[in-house]
């Protein structure tokens, strides 16, 4: 009779089995690195948006007569360079592995971010241009190296909540920066704000390059038991397989054109409200400084907890056989967009000092926005998880061109940033396209899968004794 003991197949079973139950891991270390590289990474690109409400207080000292067309094309300016390494970003992290990739990203723009402030004093609103764009443009890996690392990292059992984990350090840093950047000028003026998270990048830097790696197999501090948990997992332990991109199929696909019609339409809004709330507070309500930092938090930290029940619920609708994958996804995206749609209308009229109703309608407004991420977000994943990444690449390039138009034209219709109906311009703008892109996604999106997902077998090909079938990649 066999025994554990004298099964040496059994034993290693057991423990690969032991290291999937355990609390911590290195595949655990390494997801809370990508969450602090999106907390980081997210806190040094909207760090301006506070920032810019200090530099151009005509009451404070070492500020800067900007208008508000300037503003514009600096809160803009970050986008310039960060639709142009979408598609790239993906498709080299595919080759060279998210690692190098990642740790570019968030070195490059920690230094950036330290020198801004003297950029600013030397070299105007031009210079600080400038650092902004090459901001975008390193910040262009970081979402394609994160999706890959967590294919390489995340065991399938946990992908849920581990993305779910990671994904809200971008609202996590948000409202972080956000909430400490009005301390931070009241206390040590304008330029804390920069060297605050530039200082933080580089110390994520310097622990990244000690403990990241691209891969459990490249990695040195794990145990040869989780290696291969994570790899059985994956399917990766005689190496994944990869398929060319379909492109003719993809590009034809009306689903898809719907997914990057809908990003489109959430990013004009949200990038609206990150770019000009700050702003809004403090020239129509009134907000000074340190409370606007925290006030405009608040949406975001709601935002960030509404993420968690979003998931949840999705995934007990799922399960519970109660709708299908494309009804629940078109549900949640519904939530996510129209009711903010009609409450920004709402914020709109808020009066002047009526601060606690205006905030309140504005955590309704960017709070409910987090039903997008199980919404059109994971239609990617449903509708072709061969090629999920590349085609969140093709409609994020698509979406952040918009993020940097929106600024700009909040720009030209805010003639005077201190009058309320210039204002509502932006917001009535930002619902309708909420509304209009919501109801493309309705009607023509899906989350069934795409038959273009898996190659075709359909090649023939003789041989001595007869016709045989040779299963061939074909891609329409």
């Amino acid at each position: 009779m066999t025994t554990l003991a004298s099964s040496p197949g059994l034993q290693a079973q057991c423990r690969v089995q032991n290291v999937g139950e355990a609390a911590f891991g290195i595949r655990h270390l390494q997801t809370v690195m990508m969450f602090f590289a999106l907390v980081i990474g997210y806190a040094m690109r909207v760090n301006m948006s506070m920032a810019i409400v200090a530099m151009t207080d005509s009451a404070a000292d070492d500020t800067f007569d900007w208008s508000m067309q300037t503003q514009s094309v600096i809160l803009s300016s970050f986008f310039w360079g960060y639709v142009m390494l979408q598609i790239p970003g993906s498709l080299l992290a595919d080759k060279i592995g998210g690692s190098i990739l990642i740790t570019i990203s968030i070195g490059c723009n920690s230094i950036i971010t330290l020198i801004l402030p003297t950029a600013a004093t030397y070299g105007g609103w031009q210079a600080v241009c400038a650092c902004r764009v090459l901001q975008g443009l390193t910040q262009g890996f970081l979402f394609p190296c994160t999706h890959n690392l967590i294919g390489k990292w995340v065991p399938l059992e946990d992908k849920g909540r581990f993305m779910a984990f990671i994904y809200s350090g971008s609202q996590f840093g948000t409202a972080a920066q956000l909430m400490l950047a009005g301390y931070l000028t009241e206390y040590w003026g304008w330029p804390s704000i920069f060297y605050a998270s530039g200082i933080c990048g580089v110390i994520w830097t310097i622990v990244y390059i000690l403990i990241g790696s691209a891969s459990p197999q490249g990695s040195k501090m794990i145990s040869e038991e989780e290696r291969m948990y994570i790899q059985s997992s994956l399917g990766h332990v005689g190496g994944h397989k990869t398929y060319p991109v379909p492109w003719k199929s993809v590009f034809s696909s009306l689903p898809f054109i719907s997914l990057i019609v809908v990003n489109c339409c959430q990013n004009w809004g949200f990038w609206t409200l990150m770019t000009e709330i700050p702003s809004y507070m403090s020239q129509v309500l009134g907000v000074n400084i340190k409370a606007n930092g925290v006030l405009s938090a608040l949406p975001y930290i709601t935002m960030y907890l509404l993420s968690f029940p979003f998931g949840l619920a999705s995934d007990l609708i799922l399960a519970k056989g109660w709708l299908r994958a494309t009804t629940t996804r078109k549900l949640s995206n519904s939530i996510a967009y129209l009711v903010p749609a009609v409450t920004l209308i709402g914020f709109a009229y808020v009066p002047a000092g009526n601060i606690a109703v205006a905030v309140g309608l504005l955590c309704v407004v960017v709070g409910l926005n987090a039903g997008y991420y199980t919404g059109f977000m994971l239609a990617f994943l449903d509708m072709a998880p061969n090629f999920a990444g590349f085609m969140l690449s093709i409609t994020n390039c698509a979406a952040n061109f918009i993020s940097f138009i929106a600024p700009l034209v909040a720009g030209v219709l805010i003639q005077d940033e201190t009058d309320v109906s210039h204002w509502r311009n932006v917001f009535y703008l930002s619902s309708l396209l909420y509304v209009l892109g919501n109801t493309f996604y309705i009607v023509f999106g899906t989350s069934e899968l795409q038959s273009w997902n898996e190659p075709k077998l359909d090649k023939q090909v003789e041989n001595g004794s007869g016709t045989t079938t040779e299963k061939t990649e074909i891609f329409i």
